[in-house]
C-alpha cells in the first residue's frame, strides 16, 4: 500500500497512528515494542525513528512504500 506523507519523512509513532494501528502516542510506544517492523531491511527502531521519504516499511505481515505528497 503507498501511503503519502506530508515532507520528507514521518515520525514511526505518527505513521503508525496515520494508519489506524493505534489512537495515541503511547499506544504507538506499546505498539512498536510488541509488533515486528522492519523499515527498509533494518528491524527495530523506536516510535521517534525517522521514517524517510521512499522508504518500504513492513508492519507484521502487511507492506507500506512511503511517498511525498507532491503538494
Amino acid at each position: 500500500m503507498r501511503v503519502k506523507i506530508q515532507g520528507r519523512f514521518i515520525k514511526l509513532g505518527q505513521l503508525i497512528k496515520k494508519l489506524n494501528f493505534t489512537d495515541t502516542g503511547g499506544q504507538a510506544k506499546l505498539f512498536v515494542k510488541t509488533h515486528k517492523i522492519i523499515i527498509n531491511n533494518i528491524e527495530g527502531g523506536t516510535r521517534n525513528t525517522k521514517v524517510w521519504a521512499n522508504s518500504t516499511i513492513w508492519i507484521d505481515d502487511q507492506v507500506f512504500y512511503i511517498v511525498e505528497d507532491e503538494r
